[in-house]
């Protein structure tokens, strides 16, 4: 059974877009909050979500970014998530963090749901 525990709220500013010959980039920047089971914070500078298009192939997704606030424990802490990996079951985002409560979630199996919002997407990150 899938386990919610960190809910992320992006809010998208103003993409980048560059169309070459036979590719097309928009890097999407974005600031945000996140809450959840282990986390309370907000999503750091410099924050990308970097969509590639190329003829041909399909659409190349990656989304990487930081979030810095307080774990359950009550420690400040950091989390860097890479959502770049998805198949039929949805996003594998990646987790590092300097959060020894939730060290073993570097190594664990998550499972990321994307919704569209207003204005940019709610992400749910889950333990698999």
């Amino acid at each position: 059974m899938k386990e919610l525990l960190l809910t992320i709220n992006v809010k998208c500013l103003e993409p980048l877009y560059v169309k070459g010959k036979n590719v097309a980039v928009n890097m999407v920047p974005f600031t945000g909050s996140a809450s959840g089971k282990i986390f309370e914070g907000i999503v750091l500078p410099y924050a990308c979500d970097t969509q590639r298009f190329e003829e041909g192939k399909d659409a190349n997704l990656s989304a990487r970014y930081m979030l810095e606030g307080i774990d359950s424990t009550g420690q400040k802490c950091r989390i860097f998530i890479d959502n770049s990996y998805c198949d039929e079951s949805g996003w594998h985002p990646q987790i590092v963090t300097d959060s020894k409560a939730y060290a073993y979630l570097e190594d664990r199996p998550l499972l990321a749901a994307v919704e569209g919002t207003e204005d940019g997407v709610t992400v749910n990150i889950y333990d698999n």
